[in-house]
């Protein structure tokens, strides 16, 4: 005779499954209605931060005047945030499966729009004035090199005329001068300018990665040079900041480019960066990268003109943001 548990395993399985679906939908209810938290009284500069302790995502505030200090839970979600101008962008859990969204906030909290997301995240942007949101997700099954591998898909949305635009990849490119239209284009990182226009990605073709320059509104780019992945551009325009490969493939490090004079400087000590490196102010960068010691993401800060190594801000932590 068979036991009771063979006879309704069947029944066992759907029950355990519901349990599950139950229990994550459970989690994003709560994380896409938590209010936001009132930051408490500080006496440094914030920063705020993902903190990953104990696998966690929950948005938080630290100073930056004490490395690995206290930090103040904002009663935020997210895999990654970014806030400027007002307006904060979170990307998060939307549902089981998982699948993810943007959470498009004004400065008291309320959430203004929110948008699908095709894949994971990785990267998330506000303009200065907080008009231009964007971001990046890792899309699988979706890689023109490796079928069934990863790629990337970049989009932003623009608040001013309430325009969502799924990725870059409709914006006619330019590469060495000449279009440039094959299947296997690929896109990460996106900064904007000042204007909310003028902005910088890491562009893929032709089996090459080129920091290019576009413009938002006529939907064009052009490439400027060879080799840099996730741009930032500086607050007063003059600088920007990306990862580069220079020893070894897969190995990344922390350089500064002056647009004026085309001089590029690259940063000591901050091999094994792979992040989107976040503007304090136009003189420091705040990044994140696995830590030598702890084998576990941090994040650190460091001059922009590279005169001292960088040093720690925040342990088990990620997704850097400058707050005024």
């Amino acid at each position: 005779m068979k036991s009771w548990f063979a006879r309704h395993r069947v029944l066992i399985g759907v029950v355990l499954v519901a349990l599950v679906v139950f229990a994550t939908g459970g989690y994003v209810y709560r994380t896409a209605t938590k209010p936001v938290a009132q930051v408490q009284a500080h006496s440094g500069r914030l920063l705020t931060l993902i903190d990953q302790r104990g696998g966690n995502d929950a948005v938080s505030t630290a100073e930056l005047s004490t490395a690995d200090g206290p930090r103040n839970a904002t009663g935020m979600r997210c895999q990654r945030v970014y806030t400027a101008g007002g307006t904060t962008v979170c990307l998060r859990l939307a549902g089981v499966g998982p699948t993810f969204e943007a959470a498009v906030m004004d400065s008291s909290g309320k959430v203004l729009k929110t948008i699908p997301l095709p894949g994971v995240p990785s990267r998330a942007r506000v303009s200065a004035s907080g008009k231009v949101v964007s971001w990046t997700v890792f899309v699988s099954g979706d890689s023109y090199v490796a079928p069934g591998g990863f790629s990337t898909r970049t989009g932003f949305y623009d608040l001013r005329t309430d325009t969502v635009v799924e990725s870059l990849e409709v914006f006619g490119a330019t590469v060495e001068g000449k279009p440039y239209s094959a299947a296997d284009v690929n896109y990460w990182g996106l900064t904007v300018g000042s204007d909310d226009r003028t902005f910088y990605a890491t562009f893929l073709g032709a089996g090459r990665r080129w920091l290019v320059k576009g413009d938002l509104s006529a939907r064009t780019l052009e490439t400027v040079r060879i080799g840099p992945e996730c741009p930032s551009l500086s607050p007063d325009g003059k600088h920007i900041a990306y990862k580069k490969t220079t020893r070894w493939v897969g190995r990344w490090e922390l350089a500064v480019l002056d647009l004026a004079s085309g001089q590029e400087r690259v940063l000591p000590d901050t091999s094994g960066i792979d992040d989107q490196a976040a503007w304090l102010d136009d003189n420091t960068l705040a990044y994140g990268a696995i830590s030598g010691s702890t084998g576990k993401s941090s994040i650190f800060q460091v001059p922009a003109d590279g005169s001292t190594k960088p040093t720690l801000v925040a342990t088990e932590a990620s997704s850097p943001v400058p707050m005024p």
